[in-house]
């Protein structure tokens, strides 16, 4: 090979390596932001801080990049050090949050050390390419692929990594490949290579390729430190993290470590969620259920003469899939899932209802908390008006409404989002609203909201035989608060001032900091 040719090379390889190492830096952003919205909650406020703290070190970095001496030695090194950084990112903090419960310091410090490595890439990148005289190549070329290596990443990450990986292994898996990256570096700038630098190198490298050959081991030990029971089914979707765990004949269901049901209480939520609703409304034939993918609800609402169609439409359809046709999970729902009234729609509650132009009975809505802004926008005016159009005459809404003890002035406030929501019926008017609340051991005491476009008498329900919880007793108790839980003062939630965020978080986080 000619000294020209070896130039040429060794130029095309940077640019290669740009590439590469873009893609992976965007990926230990959005590893990072996923993991602080799953373990510390408020995905757009942590998505928010873990941009704004990443794009700051990376000025940082670039800045201090002026301080290396040698280029080429500083790239391998930032190589290296991304590549364990980075690489174990996920593993440290999610043993940490098992084990010890905050992962905030841990989580920034990391992300700060990964933002300034990778900041001083483009900078030395640029640097080792003048050194080589590689006139042809420009710094407007390298900022041109850094930026396609950005647009793949984003791409990749969540139709491709997150399904395909998961996080603990999509972590190491772009730490190995910082780390062929800077071995392939050392190979071909073998002239500027150090032992000491293939040395280092070669042991990282190999713990890399180790954690990445035990990810699931560590999954394993990070799950022993974050269930009491055994996890009998733990997989990523681009949505969320589903974990079911089993101890003997008792099976809780979790979503990015939240509890969605406990099969020893279950039947206390969805028989307050569903019965109530569905025993004042005089016509059931045609139900709406948005979320509740686990069948529980549809199980309920099949108990009920009448029912003709149940339409459930639920983002992921992993958690449909799963509750449909697991053998161990189907039969907790008594395979609602695969009766022929029941049609599954996996799609954002919004869109659906936005395009759907038919008219139901009953809307169910068992949604997760409004724990962030995606999920808070599920609790406005504008989408109970959308749900109000889509309802019959005598038609009714209920939803599961969080904790009126410890998110109280939340439950309160959607109560006022159903009352401030124009009534089709009755444009000058809101919908009425019964608010009525349960005691469900695995959540605590649990608050739900009846809405109408008609006057709600709170007379008694037609409750179908059968029932494990919920009786004329437990209904009449249902609709008395004590002094603790009581009516507050609350704004209704809208799209434009997302009150009952702060409302959520700000119970939550007295009752529980």
């Amino acid at each position: 090979m000619t000294p020209a040719q070896g130039a040429r090379l060794r130029a095309v390889w940077l640019l290669a390596a740009t590439f590469l190492v873009a893609v992976a830096g965007l990926i230990y952003e959005l590893i990072a932001a996923t993991l602080s919205s799953y373990l510390l909650g408020d995905s757009v406020r942590q998505f928010s801080l873990v941009i704004g703290i990443f794009l700051s070190s990376m000025g940082l970095g670039s800045w201090l990049s002026r301080y290396v001496g040698r280029a080429f030695a500083g790239f391998v090194w930032a190589q290296i050090l991304l590549g364990l950084v980075g690489g174990f990112m996920a593993p440290v903090l999610f043993l940490t949050y098992a084990w010890m419960g905050d992962v905030s310091a841990p989580l920034y410090a990391m992300l700060i050390a990964v933002g300034v490595l990778s900041g001083m890439e483009i900078p030395l990148i640029a640097r080792v390419l003048k050194e080589e005289g590689a006139g042809a190549f420009r710094f407007e070329n390298v900022l041109t692929v850094d930026y396609v290596g950005a647009l793949a990443a984003s791409l990749a990450f969540p139709l491709i990594i997150i399904p395909q990986l998961g996080l603990m292994s999509a972590s190491l898996a772009f730490g190995a490949l910082n780390l062929a990256v800077a071995g392939l570096s050392l190979w071909i700038f073998r002239d500027r290579a150090t032992r000491a630098q293939a040395g280092i190198w070669a042991l990282a490298f190999a713990a890399c390729l180790v954690g990445l050959v035990q990810s699931e081991r560590l999954v394993a030990l990070t799950e022993v430190g974050l269930y009491e029971d055994d996890v009998i089914l733990s997989e990523a979707t681009p949505y969320q993290q589903i974990t079911v765990t089993r101890f003997r004949d008792r099976v809780r269901f979790f979503l990015d470590q939240a509890i969605q049901f406990d099969t020893v209480d279950e039947y206390r939520y969805h028989e307050l969620l569903v019965h109530p609703a569905m025993g004042l409304a005089p016509r059931v034939e045609n139900v709406l259920i948005l979320g509740g993918g686990d069948g529980m609800a549809a199980r309920e609402v099949l108990r009920h003469e009448g029912v003709a169609a149940i339409t459930l439409v639920d983002l992921d359809p992993r958690v449909t899939e799963l509750f449909r046709d697991h053998a161990q999970l189907a039969p907790l729902n008594d395979h609602a899932l695969s009766d022929p009234r029941v049609t599954i729609v996996n799609q954002d509650a919004w869109e659906f209802i936005e395009h759907d132009e038919a008219l139901y009975d009953v809307v169910i809505i068992d949604l997760p908390d409004p724990r962030n802004l995606a999920l808070s926008r599920l609790y406005t005016t504008q989408f109970y008006g959308l749900l109000a159009e889509r309802l019959t005459g005598q038609g009714l809404i209920v939803t599961q409404s969080g904790s009126p003890l410890f998110a109280r002035a939340a439950f309160w406030s959607i109560v006022e989002t159903f009352e401030a929501t124009r009534n089709p019926q009755d444009p000058g008017e809101g919908l009425s609203a019964l608010p009525y609340h349960g005691y469900v051991p695995s959540f605590g005491d649990w608050g739900f909201v009846i809405a109408s476009q008609h006057e709600l008498a709170p007379r008694m329900p037609d409750l179908p035989e059968g029932l494990r919880f919920v009786t004329p007793e437990v209904w009449q108790g249902a609709r008395i608060f004590g002094a603790d839980t009581a009516r507050v003062e609350a704004e209704p939630n809208s799209l434009q001032s997302h009150p009952l965020l702060d409302y959520y978080l700000d119970g939550w986080a007295t009752w529980f900091p």
